[in-house]
């Protein structure tokens, strides 16, 4: 913990969103994910003032086929509480479009540490 001297000059963003971007469509075929990545960035920079992305690699158990590896990009941002209750409905509207146009059986939105899934239905 920081002395109270050092906080004065600090504000505190004590929540998180993450948006995980698959980079497939139709569940397992391959794709470039990029612009799906920037509009979430965009979208959660409009809403939060900023955002980051990270690459990962996600595996999952797919009812139709099976054991899915796919590559995925987090793309995540700090709230404060206000922020996230004004535009949390904004976020899973989002979650609900990707997941329509990436035809996937969801979407994971992770918000403080806690994980959702958003399907389109």
């Amino acid at each position: 913990m920081l002395p109270n001297s050092k906080l004065k000059n600090m504000f505190k963003l004590g929540c998180k969103v993450t948006i995980y971007v698959p980079a497939t469509i139709n569940i397992n075929e391959e794709i470039d994910n990029s612009a799906y990545v920037d509009r979430a960035a965009t979208l959660l920079s409009e809403c939060f003032g900023g955002a980051t992305s990270t690459k990962a690699l996600g595996y999952w158990v797919s009812p139709i086929a099976g054991l899915t590896k796919e590559k995925t990009t987090m793309v995540f941002a700090y709230c404060t509480s206000e922020q996230l209750d004004e535009y949390s409905d904004k976020v899973v509207s989002f979650c609900i479009d990707l997941c329509k146009e990436l035809s996937q059986d969801a979407i994971a939105l992770e918000i403080n540490g806690e994980m959702y899934f958003i399907d389109a239905e």
